[in-house]
């Protein structure tokens, strides 16, 4: 009777590689990580996500691995657990993302437009700051956040402004400039600009 063995450099299932990962084995996570960062990375980029932010996702999805590996039922649908878990952590995102960029309120609107200026040309004024808050309103979060940060109110620090929109203070006028040429354009497409 012959038994046959697998060789020894046949790749082992994912409930070993689980296990393993479990007891902090690296080859075993480095294994798990080429397997199925292309399942995660897929899932974060379907949310359309910036850059930071879908790193920030990924490496999430990650960490959630680490802390729940031992509480995976079934090993072999692990493609799918780390699929779903990555749709959890961008959801988490862009709800904090919202709660972070508040409605300007209407006191904004109203510094947008003298108090000089006659009633008509003030409805005016208060007409065209809201359209271009609805405008603001369409671009990606962390733009929208930063725009609002930067116009609404007179700026803070750029350290200040860093902190409240997740982008490093290097990349504040880049962002910006990138926002607001699309910003442009979207006025130019509803035919809003000047």
């Amino acid at each position: 009777m012959t038994t046959t063995l697998s060789p020894p450099d046949a790749a082992p299932g994912t409930t070993d590689l689980l296990l393993r990962a479990c007891e902090r084995d690296p080859q075993a996570w480095n294994e798990i990580v080429r397997r199925y960062s292309g399942v995660v990375f897929a899932k974060v980029r379907s949310f359309g996500l910036q850059d930071a932010d879908a790193l920030d996702a990924v490496q999430m999805t990650w960490l959630r691995l680490a802390e729940n590996c031992h509480r995976i039922q079934f090993p072999e649908q692990l493609g799918g657990w780390l699929a779903t878990t990555a749709k959890r952590e961008c959801l988490r995102i862009l709800r904090q993302q919202a709660h972070q960029t508040p409605t300007p309120p209407d006191a904004a609107v109203e510094r947008l437009a003298d108090s000089g200026v006659d009633p008509e040309q003030h409805a005016v004024d208060a007409d065209t700051a809201a359209r271009l808050w609805n405008v603001v309103a369409t671009l990606p979060p962390r733009r929208r956040i930063l725009i609002r940060e930067l116009f609404l109110n007179p700026p803070g620090p750029y350290t200040e402004v860093a902190r409240k929109t997740g982008i490093p203070a290097g990349g504040i006028g880049p962002t910006r400039a990138r926002a607001l040429t699309q910003l442009r354009r979207r006025l130019d497409e509803r035919g809003l600009s000047r």
